[in-house]
């Protein structure tokens, strides 16, 4: 059996380390599925190295590493607008028979790219029977103004958290790993300090991604993607709720291999 992680952008499975651990100790073969596609070309070729040789560190083989999004037109920041075009590739790359389990980012209003990967899990999971659809936290705006951030705090709105203990070496070790990305040193410089400075209070867990959860509001005021984007949740719902590859429910006949 095996977990597949439905993620945006190259760098986010650094984000979900603890899982990709704790997934090794269970002996489940790990995928690892990206969504988005790069304007610049070198650019995303450069970040899909970084991931692959950190996923390399970790046990994850090459092949293990799926880049979906690449060479699309579904660009950074445009995965809501791009879900009719994702979704059908998806469910072509993403086996029924195997999967085990789903995991993709918080539906918490940090980057519509993350939320719109929350979306597509829960209907994949519809679409192909997964028992289990986790979901980790990256970062999001809730009740802070302008450019400020919470990192690897869950939202309460997405339920109960179920922690995974760290040793002392293992936090070491996921702290130290932020130096696989120097493509992405502006954007960590700023998400990672915040990022374990709650960690560590908070410890880290994962929380059961619920389908009725997408319906709502990630959260009251407004959201980080809304204050740092200009894009409104407006947009983004309208986008997602208009995706007709992806209702939720499982297609009779799906040929979902």
């Amino acid at each position: 059996m095996r977990v597949v992680y439905l993620l945006a952008h190259f760098d986010d499975e650094y984000c979900a380390l603890p899982l990709i651990w704790e997934a090794a100790r269970q002996g489940l073969e790990q995928h690892f599925v990206y969504l988005a596609d790069y304007r610049d070309p070198a650019m995303g070729a450069r970040r899909l190295a970084e991931t692959r040789r950190f996923l390399q560190r970790q046990g994850i083989p090459r092949e293990a590493v799926v880049p979906l999004g690449l060479g699309s037109g579904a660009y950074d920041q445009s995965l809501h607008r791009c879900v009719d075009l994702l979704f059908p590739r998806l469910v072509e790359t993403v086996s029924a028979a195997l999967t085990a389990r789903l995991v993709a980012p918080a539906w918490e209003g940090g980057h519509m790219d993350h939320d719109a990967c929350a979306f597509m899990a829960a209907r994949l999971a519809a679409r192909i029977g997964a028992p289990e659809v986790r979901q980790f936290t990256l970062y999001s705006g809730a009740g802070l103004p302008g450019p400020l951030l919470r990192a690897g705090a869950p939202l309460a709105e997405n339920g109960p958290v179920t922690p995974l203990s760290l040793t002392p070496a293992q936090w070491l070790r996921w702290m130290a790993g932020v130096r696989a990305f120097p493509s992405q040193a502006y954007a960590w410089s700023g998400i990672w300090p915040a990022m374990f400075a709650g960690l560590l209070r908070r410890g880290f867990g994962w929380q059961a991604l619920a389908p009725a959860r997408l319906e709502a509001r990630p959260h009251a005021g407004p959201l980080f993607y809304e204050r740092m984007f200009r894009v409104p949740y407006a947009e983004v719902r309208t986008a997602l709720d208009g995706a007709a590859s992806c209702p939720l429910r499982r297609s009779v006949g799906s040929t979902a291999r």
